[in-house]
């Protein structure tokens, strides 16, 4: 498997998994480790972490407010002087999620170099 798409998946994985046991900074955890475990080469370093953070933001807090109509998020949109666009505060919170989570694979990426014994 590439190694692009296994990094893809398992700070997916990992993030859902620490998720449960912790607040929203599980998705650093989570990129760091598949950042310093499976290190990546020049801008994919940033990019899948990023990406990944990014869909799994998008899609969760799709779930979460989908669940109300979206209730809380048209009133956290009107707060944001969003004017009420739903679909513009989904994508904001995943870019949030995926610049926390991009830094945090380029900090693993790294510590995995400062590590090495080469």
């Amino acid at each position: 498997m590439n190694r692009n798409i296994l990094n893809f998946v398992i700070t997916i994985v990992i993030a859902l998994v620490l998720s449960l046991f912790m607040d929203w900074y599980s998705v650093m955890v989570a990129s760091l480790i598949t950042g310093f475990l499976l290190p990546l080469k020049r801008l994919a370093v940033f990019i899948v972490p990023f990406l990944s953070i990014f869909i799994l933001w998008v899609v969760y807090s799709y779930t979460l407010g989908s669940s109300n109509d979206f209730i809380l998020a048209e009133k956290i949109a009107v707060l944001l002087d969003l004017k009420g666009n739903t679909t513009l505060l989904l994508v904001i919170t995943g870019l949030v999620g995926g610049i926390v989570g991009g830094v945090a694979g380029v900090l693993g990426k790294q510590l995995s170099t400062l590590f090495s014994k080469d």
